[in-house]
């Protein structure tokens, strides 16, 4: 299907300044010297793949914007030039700060610099409308594989479609009552400054002990560190978090992200918040007020769509767990992969109206034998530089008897 879905849509409201935008960067390292043809086989790749595709916007009232394939890509960048060991992460925040809008411009794009001390480091940013954190690691797979399939040029009638959006918005809201959504986030704020982030490294089996020792699992612990790293930067307690849900189906690159709301107390073990996070999954996904069908969203104007949707997915901590790196990708082609991140940022300077009420963005994955978190604060009050940011995080660590390596 090429239209874009209720959920991509809510992202592509984001790039007009109807919330914060949402770019994903996945971010991979070597412990030796990725060749150019390999990359650019893998630009090309992905210039084919679901990461090469376009907005277009309908002329016909009521009928869904749609993914086009694109010939339009970014170059790739890849200076001879290396940089510095502790270098990465700035490196890394500059790759990230770029506009993938994909209805204006190419929705992704791909670095990669040589490392002063041996190895490289690649990152590939895209915007979220067009595929989410799985999608992602999918494309890179399938690129370095050669196995990659090209998006869908077949389209449906454009009347075709509003018809059928307004019978099955129509059909929804026969008998119901509208209501506010239950579970608002927090007021948003203006976001008028690039964010502050980090990127640790941190012992798989010692961080699985501690969760365990505590009655809880290693994404309960997860949840339990933002919470606390949230809370030293003197957010309210109780914390609420935004949970994201991978409902996607398999084999398409869809987004199938919705989100739930977990909240932490400052004495709740990973135990209790197990057990929170269990009935969590089992309420209905954030999406239009209660009552009304999704859909909706897709039949009014921007403003009014942003405006119900308001709230969805943001609270004062998002925790996005990722979870196993695919074992496909522990080798970047030939090269063996030592380390990977993924996280996401607000891509090229915010725009004026640009709001969040997300204090603390927090991302997990793990790559053999570490778990690495991916630290993005919005909340420059809060954390007004990244080296407050890692007294938090590594003050939250170390009460939990943990240690982190940074980036």
């Amino acid at each position: 299907m090429n239209r874009l879905s209720v959920v991509d849509e809510i992202f592509l409201h984001r790039h007009r300044g109807f919330g914060l935008p949402v770019v994903m960067q996945g971010l991979w390292r070597s412990d030796d010297t990725v060749d150019l043809p390999l990359l650019i086989s893998l630009h090309d790749a992905l210039a084919g793949g679901p990461l090469g595709r376009r907005v277009v916007r309908s002329r016909v009232p009521g009928a869904r914007p749609r993914f086009e394939p694109s010939v339009e890509s970014r170059p790739l960048h890849y200076p001879t030039a290396p940089i510095p060991d502790d270098g990465i992460l700035a490196w890394a925040d500059a790759q990230a700060e770029v506009d993938v809008d994909p209805e204006r411009h190419p929705g992704w794009a791909l670095t990669a610099a040589p490392l002063d001390g041996g190895g490289t480091v690649v990152s590939l940013v895209c915007s979220h409308v067009l595929v989410d954190a799985r999608g992602l690691l999918d494309a890179v797979t399938d690129g370095l594989a050669g196995t990659v399939e090209a998006p869908s040029a077949e389209r449906t009638s454009d009347v075709r479609d509003a018809v059928d959006l307004i019978r099955r918005v129509g059909r929804g809201l026969r008998g119901v009552r509208y209501s506010p959504a239950s579970g608002d986030g927090p007021a948003p704020r203006p976001v008028t400054a690039r964010p502050v982030t980090a990127l640790l490294d941190i012992d798989a089996a010692r961080w699985d002990r501690a969760a365990e020792a505590d009655g809880g699992t290693p994404n309960a612990l997860f949840l339990a560190v933002g919470a606390g790293i949230a809370r030293r930067a003197g957010v309210p307690s109780p914390v609420r978090i935004a949970v994201p849900v991978d409902s996607r189906n398999a084999g398409t690159a869809a987004n199938g992200v919705t989100t739930t709301e977990v909240v932490v107390g400052p004495t709740d073990s990973p135990a209790r918040i197990r057990e929170a996070a269990r009935e969590a999954y089992r309420r209905p996904p954030e999406g239009a007020p209660h009552g009304i069908p999704d859909e909706i969203l897709q039949l009014v104007p921007d403003r009014l769509a942003a405006r119900l949707a308001a709230g969805a997915g943001e609270r004062d901590v998002l925790c996005s767990n990722i979870g196993p790196i695919p074992q496909s990708l522990e080798t970047f082609g030939p090269h063996r992969t030592v380390g990977f991140a993924a996280r996401a940022g607000p891509g090229a300077s915010p725009a004026p109206r640009a709001t969040t009420s997300t204090h603390l963005s927090a991302y997990l994955c793990r790559l053999g034998g570490h778990y690495t978190l991916s630290l993005v604060a919005l909340d420059t009050d809060r954390f007004p530089d990244a080296a407050t940011l890692r007294v938090y995080a590594d003050a939250e660590l170390a009460d939990r008897g943990l240690e982190a390596r940074p980036w």
